[in-house]
């Protein structure tokens, strides 16, 4: 795929016609194109958003994006943000364009969403087995000379069916092992001897090559400071002693790659400590959740409140929601649920309450539940709450939040709607 297809892959987003697919848009928009409508620059409160809406915040995305963007800067990382807590080819290119080396993906389909807007590099934080998806990305690697692709490996079994989907490859897929975090973590391999096993399965075969280790981070057993540096001091000896005995012949630099959102400041600390090895490295973080951060979990465990002089992650998306029964005092329902909010981590926190265009705090109110369609609300003798009533809500967990909404308005501070955001789950 060319650069000019991939600008014209993302610029046919906005051709796409807005209709009853997209939740929450404007009724009469139906039939506009989605450039069409924000060309319109309607307003999310007065220009015919129907509720339950979610919003990104086109300031706080932009902060965002920055904020990281000059972090891996100044601590000499290369940044391939985790694109499956988004799943927007718009969001990815604003990545890029913000100096991101690639993507990172977890799975094949949304390495196909990907390359579909013309992605150039993706770090598949996953072992790659089924041999439809190997050979499709064998045969993106043989058509496009910049493409470039790595994945896991985490066993030998892996390593030779690996090797046998890609029977006849013109291009090595190239791949890293993938350290396990720790007994009982998620995947990877478990001990650096057995990681020495599946390197030399890698150099016996044809079809791989061998650039580098990796893991993450975030499934340390009870991680503190303490844990997840110890772990990441194993990974980078790994890729030192890897690097010692020759295992990544023909390469042109050494991939070492970690990082979630919640110990990127660890990751970045040790890395710093890499050795000279034979070939530069490439010291790749992977962090996704700060694109839009949000109101709970990554708000308590970003790296940021560790490292306040760094800078601070602003929470981008408010789910804009409506009272649509106050059956007693104590109690309220708006027309939002677990179709519309992430709800794997937190409940969503109720912040702002919109009446006749002005907005105040949510005070004395609080989300207690959700059902499909309704949010339950608990409302103490201060909360001032009716029917009809615009309630604004924090969330928790992006990447559960971003894939309940096809299509998300992003909204300048006064409610200006200025773009739509396209996700492919």
């Amino acid at each position: 795929m060319t650069a000019v297809s991939a600008a014209e892959s993302l610029a046919r987003l906005a051709a796409e016609r807005v209709d009853h697919r997209f939740k929450g848009l404007p009724p009469d928009a139906d039939g506009l194109t989605v450039g069409e409508l924000a060309a319109q620059r309607r307003n999310l409160f007065t220009g015919g958003f129907a509720t339950p809406v979610l919003a990104l915040s086109a300031e706080r995305l932009e902060h965002n994006l920055r904020l990281m963007e000059s972090y891996a800067d100044r601590h000499g990382l290369a940044f391939a943000p985790h694109g499956k807590t988004s799943m927007a080819p718009q969001l990815f290119q604003r990545q890029i364009e913000h100096g991101a080396w690639g993507i990172t993906l977890a799975v094949p389909h949304q390495v196909r969403v990907a390359r579909a807007f013309g992605t150039r590099r993706v770090f598949l934080a996953n072992e790659l087995v089924d041999a439809a998806a190997l050979r499709w990305v064998s045969a993106e690697l043989d058509a496009d000379p910049q493409f470039r692709f790595v994945a896991y490996v985490d066993s030998v079994r892996g390593v030779e069916l690996m090797d046998a989907a890609l029977s006849g490859a013109r291009r090595p897929l190239d791949v890293v092992v993938e350290l396990a975090a720790g007994e009982g973590a998620r995947t990877g391999v478990r001990t650096e001897a057995e990681c020495a096993a599946v390197a030399d399965a890698v150099a016996g075969t044809r079809s791989l090559r061998l650039v580098g280790v990796a893991g993450y981070e975030g499934e340390v057993p009870k991680a503190d400071t303490e844990r997840v540096t110890a772990w990441l001091r194993r990974l980078v000896a790994l890729a030192a002693d890897f690097d010692k005995a020759g295992r990544f012949s023909g390469v042109d630099e050494i991939v070492v790659s970690a990082g979630g959102s919640a110990w990127f400041d660890a990751v970045a600390d040790v890395f710093a400590e890499i050795p000279e090895l034979s070939l530069p490295v490439l010291k790749l973080l992977r962090s996704g959740a700060y694109v839009s951060h949000d109101d709970g979990h990554y708000r308590k465990l970003t790296p940021f409140n560790r490292v306040p002089e760094e800078g601070a992650l602003e929470p981008a998306f408010r789910l804009w929601t409506q009272v649509v029964s106050r059956p007693c005092a104590e109690q309220a329902f708006v027309n939002a649920g677990k179709r519309d909010a992430a709800y794997d981590l937190d409940l969503p926190f109720a912040q702002v309450i919109r009446r006749d265009g002005a907005e105040r705090p949510a005070t004395g109110v609080s989300v207690t539940a959700l059902s499909d369609q309704h949010a339950w609300l608990s409302t103490t003798p201060e909360a001032d709450l009716e029917v009809g009533d615009w309630v604004g809500l924090g969330l928790s967990h992006p990447c559960t939040s971003f894939d309940k909404w096809p299509l998300i308005p992003v909204a300048e501070a006064d409610g200006t709607v200025v773009d739509y955001v396209r996700t492919f789950f």
